[in-house]
């Protein structure tokens, strides 16, 4: 057994900044995504390296590349903010064993399946928890939520992941638009109108489609941090943005909806941490499988699709759908 006095004093909020510059391959996308300055990333990091005895990042023109140590710091990074959070969650779980937390986003409703494990379970303290779609993740590992209600595309290492729904996805254009107004449109009425790009790379595959089905790349708009910059950017004329369908969502009267055809629906799944045996978690994924799985949008055309469940690997962890 290590020498406690050995061991390095790791901060693990300054290794989650290293997954994600890792992640980003960029300090300036990573700082967005963290909510915090470019510099102040970049002496996070140093700070980190001076602990580990090691640089982990190379600068590039591009941005940024993990060195060799960096290579090998990060699935044992990784590894370490899991354990942390198993370690956090399994301690609140038996200090206060009657208490869950709820995570949701923005357009996705998960009153009813929480009313119903309050229900259930009345001697529980069940809450809930907005959270930014960037965040959802990190929330469950990390032990913020025990659960979270989200949509797809989301790395899956390390959760458990259940399609509950579909939603169609649409187009946002201003409502002197060309396309505004149509019955519907496909890719090919959009391929040369560009779209706002985020700093999740999976998240611009498939809110981008990018690339497209031909192998061509969608077209650049401008960078976004949030849902409100991207509506600002298309009723300003400098992009359209692909969205889900979410009913009695509010959207700027100077903007409009059109059906988007050919492209495959937006998932929306219940996420927790794989092997998490909690009886409220069980409790909670069986209210949300009742009373939301299946659910899709009103006015969605075509029949209801059954709802699916991520593949899951031989040691229990669900492994990401492709998209």
């Amino acid at each position: 057994m290590a020498d406690p006095a050995s061991v390095p004093d790791l901060d693990l909020r300054l290794v989650r900044y290293f997954t994600v510059v890792a992640g980003q391959r960029h300090f300036g996308r990573a700082a967005a995504v963290l909510h915090i300055t470019q510099p102040a990333l970049s002496r996070q990091i140093q700070r980190l390296e001076q602990v580990l005895g090691a640089r982990l990042f190379d600068r590039t023109p591009q941005g940024a590349r993990l060195t060799e140590a960096g290579e090998v710091f990060l699935p044992r990074a990784e590894a370490l903010l899991r354990a942390a959070g198993e370690a956090a969650a399994a301690t609140r779980a038996a200090a206060e064993p009657s208490r869950i937390t709820v995570g949701y986003i923005d357009g996705i409703f998960v009153t009813a399946a929480v009313r119903d494990l309050r229900r259930r379970c009345p001697d529980a303290d069940v809450r809930t928890l907005h959270l930014d779609w960037g965040e959802t993740r990190e929330a469950l590992l990390t032990g913020r939520v025990d659960a979270v209600v989200t949509r797809l595309p989301l790395a899956t290492e390390g959760l458990r992941v259940t399609v509950l729904y579909d939603e169609p996805r649409v187009l946002v254009v201003p409502l002197d638009h060309r396309l505004a107004g149509k019955e519907s449109v496909t890719l090919d009425d959009i391929a040369g109108e560009p779209l706002p790009r985020g700093q999740d790379p999976l998240w611009n595959a498939f809110w981008r489609v990018d690339p497209r089905p031909d192998g061509s790349p969608a077209p650049d708009g401008p960078l976004i941090g949030a849902v409100a910059d991207k509506f600002e950017h298309v009723a300003a004329g400098q992009a359209v943005a692909i969205v889900p369908l979410v009913p009695g969502a509010a959207i700027r009267p100077d903007l409009t909806t059109v059906p988007l055809h050919g492209v495959e629906p937006s998932h929306v799944v219940l996420a927790t941490r794989a092997g998490d045996g909690h009886r409220l978690t069980a409790a909670f994924r069986g209210s949300a499988e009742a009373l939301l799985r299946g659910q899709r949008p009103e006015g969605a055309r075509g029949p209801a699709r059954p709802a699916a469940t991520a593949p899951q690997s031989s040691d229990g962890t669900s492994r990401r759908l492709q998209q």
